[in-house]
């Protein structure tokens, strides 16, 4: 079904329900309880989740296939959204010419970068690639303000021509994204008991748009292309002596992702239509290195899994403070609350870069195959001890 396999299938299957039940799944605390602080089913996070999940597997196809680490793939994030804000500000707010205009310029850009980093391997390709974003990103900030609109960004404004919606909407406002009709920003609530769960446009279209780019990577995988890649990563040399030129396979993956990024770039313009050059920055090129390493790299659902975790830690841990954390240990002695006040409080709030970075140095030294690994793992264990309950004799009955 759909050329997938019965395996790979499930697995989409498991991220399609995922994605669609996320509402529910992010919400498991009553509003107003304690626990409500870890609840995350709120539009924007939800949107952040797929939007940076189809980002961490773009770089996954490059990273994962060929082992060629890129340093520079925010420069297409950010290409993607400087091209979807122009295409709100000159042609109309409809989402799905921006989106598409972000995928071929970023497409258009990474054939340029790419053929200049793939003439190095190695650490000098990922120092390329470093040094081709940090361009962008200084390129964007200061040399292509008219452009980009410089350190504030490029913004809708109401004298834009807007060919087909017109400069503003019929209440005199500056229009937002929308999907036909359908604004990106509209959500509909539904209360259970104590439960708010909130089911907004934004996400859900971002969501099928990370499927269909999740099932993409998954027949990308399984192809021949795919294996080519796998047998670049795992000796280039050999390759070379079969009298095979694996260099149009590795543009080939660059491009790919960085049209993964480009898309990534267009849905977070079309959720907020607003583009700055610290998308392009060296830090959201490390982020999403960490997001592919810690869900595991090469897998299919590792890098979703990673995208998911450090957005949950950027937008969850880092809004406890010292308040909160009175309230949970309120009913200890005060000696006591202050000081497990003061042990907790370093690693949440401002400072959830070090939990971060625990969590990622755990990662590494026990499960190298990232959260993926940890997952299989599990499962080896419990197929174990039911294989040793299936094996344990019985008591039998003596034959007549």
């Amino acid at each position: 079904m759909l050329g997938l396999s019965k395996k790979d299938l499930n697995l989409l299957f498991i991220v399609f329900v995922l994605t669609m039940c996320a509402p529910f799944i992010l919400n498991p605390f009553p509003e107003g309880s304690a626990m409500a602080q870890f609840n995350a089913g709120y539009p924007d996070l939800m949107q952040r989740f797929v939007i940076f999940g189809i980002f961490a597997i773009g770089f996954n196809i490059l990273f994962g296939l060929t082992g060629y680490l890129s340093f520079g793939h925010a420069a297409f994030l950010g290409v993607g959204s400087y091209s979807a804000v122009w295409m709100f500000k000159l042609l109309s707010m409809n989402v799905i010419p921006a989106i598409v205009l972000s995928v071929m310029v970023a497409g258009l850009f990474s054939v340029l970068i790419g053929y200049i980093s793939l003439r190095r391997s190695g650490i000098y390709f990922s120092i390329l690639t470093l040094a081709f974003a940090q361009m962008s990103f200084a390129l964007a900030y200061s040399v292509l303000t008219p452009v980009t609109g410089g350190e504030t960004g490029l913004q809708l404004a109401l004298n834009d021509p807007r060919i087909l919606d017109g400069a503003a909407s019929s209440a005199g406002n500056i229009p937002v994204p929308g999907l036909f009709g359908l604004e990106m920003r509209d959500s509909t609530f539904l209360r259970l008991g104590d439960w708010v769960f909130t089911f907004n446009v934004g996400y859900y279209f971002s969501a099928v748009i990370m499927l269909l780019s999740f099932y993409l990577a998954i027949r990308i995988f399984r192809s021949p292309f795919g294996m080519m890649l796998r047998a670049i990563k795992s000796n280039q040399q050999r390759m070379n002596y079969t009298g095979l030129n694996p260099k149009p396979y590795t543009l080939a993956a660059f491009v790919i992702s960085g049209m993964y990024a480009g898309l990534a770039g267009g849905l977070m313009a079309a959720m907020d239509p607003l583009a700055g050059a610290e998308r392009m920055f060296w830090t959201a090129s490390g982020e999403v290195v960490l997001m592919t390493i810690l869900g595991g790299v090469g897998t299919l659902i590792g890098p979703v899994l990673g995208a998911g975790l450090i957005k949950y830690m950027e937008n969850i841990i880092s809004k406890i403070n010292s308040e909160i954390l009175h309230g949970w240990f309120a009913f200890m002695p005060d000696g006591i609350e202050d000081f497990m006040v003061a042990i907790v409080y370093p690693f949440i709030g401002k400072g959830w870069h070090l939990t971060l970075g625990i969590v990622f140095m755990l990662v590494v030294i026990f499960l190298p195959g990232g959260l993926v690994e940890g997952g299989q793992r599990i499962a080896r264990m419990f197929r174990r001890k039911k294989t040793t309950q299936d094996n344990t004799p019985g008591t039998t009955e003596p034959a007549e």
